[in-house]
């Protein structure tokens, strides 16, 4: 089993348009299992349709509770957090637990043993099954943390399932970035796709996310998508790529036919399967199939 992840150095590049036209060409000759490691805005399951088969709760970090009938109403809880997440009430104390970072620092505090820790509802997982074989996503509550841990769950048991059924390749939708979601995403992958847009920042932004996965040792692939809106800037990324030795697959150009394909939500390789974009995501398709092919021979 192998593991694609697609990545880019910023939000916005078509990166999840061009995990789900993979998805969609890989099958039916080879047999898919799919990872939105987006935790904090997933939507690869809006090209996708999913039908939710289970839901799970994610629990992580903690957030101070106070029991109002034992607090004495002090204050040296407010006093020592740092956060200011500790605030007075009618009664007694209370915490804010948007405020609240888990330190624990009241609880050890306080001189009623009124405060207790508890781990908080982060967020939730699902599995969905796709025309396109199984889908493990996520979906993290505002204002919580923890993305990189909830990037590891989705993704472990994404590929446990790509083991359980024999499944020919995992393709991981990272998240946009070099944090540690990116490096949660990226790890144990056989090949990094790298998703770059020719702007003013397009490579600053390849350098960024290259040399994440350089450091983890994950080969890359990289695609410069909607690569005609800018040549001379397409041209610059490429040239970057050539010094650093990364290939490219592509280009892959610009056509409003993406966004239409979106609104009917289906990979544009479905909704247009004759269109220019669809063609060059076939070539793209190709070459990262004979990457993954040649990784695993080293």
């Amino acid at each position: 089993m192998k593991q694609l992840v697609v990545l880019s150095g910023k939000g916005g590049t078509g990166k999840t348009s061009v995990a789900a036209a993979l998805a969609h060409l890989a099958v039916p000759e080879t047999s898919v299992v799919l990872a939105d490691a987006d935790v904090d805005a997933a939507n690869l399951e809006l090209l996708l349709q999913p039908a939710r088969l289970e839901t799970h709760d994610f629990r992580a970090g903690q957030t101070a509770i106070i029991d109002a009938d034992a607090c004495t109403a002090c204050g040296r809880c407010a006093e020592v957090c740092r956060f200011e997440a500790v605030v007075p009430g009618p009664a007694a104390y209370c915490v804010n637990p948007i405020n609240c970072e888990g330190c624990a620092s009241c609880t050890y505090q306080c001189p009623a043993d009124a405060i207790r820790m508890q781990e908080a509802h982060a967020g939730q997982w699902f599995r969905s099954d796709t025309r396109y074989g199984p889908l493990f996503h996520a979906h993290l509550f505002a204002g919580q943390e923890n993305s990189g841990k909830l990037v590891t769950l989705v993704k472990q048991h994404a590929r446990l399932l790509a083991l359980d059924t024999g499944a020919d390749l995992l393709i991981v939708d990272g998240p946009p970035g070099i944090g540690c979601p990116v490096i949660a995403a990226s790890a144990g992958a056989d090949l990094a796709l790298l998703v770059v847009e020719p702007t003013v920042a397009g490579v600053h932004d390849l350098e960024r996310i290259l040399g994440t996965v350089n450091h983890f040792g994950v080969p890359a692939l990289v695609c410069i998508n909607k690569a005609d809106i800018n040549p001379a800037r397409a041209a610059e990324i490429a040239a970057y790529c050539q010094e650093q030795g990364v290939p490219v697959a592509g280009p892959v150009p610009y056509d409003d036919m993406v966004t239409r394909a979106m609104v009917q939500g289906q990979p544009v390789t479905a909704y247009a399967p004759d269109g220019a974009v669809t063609r060059s995501l076939w070539g793209l398709w190709e070459q990262a199939q004979a990457r993954l092919r040649a990784n695993g021979e080293h």
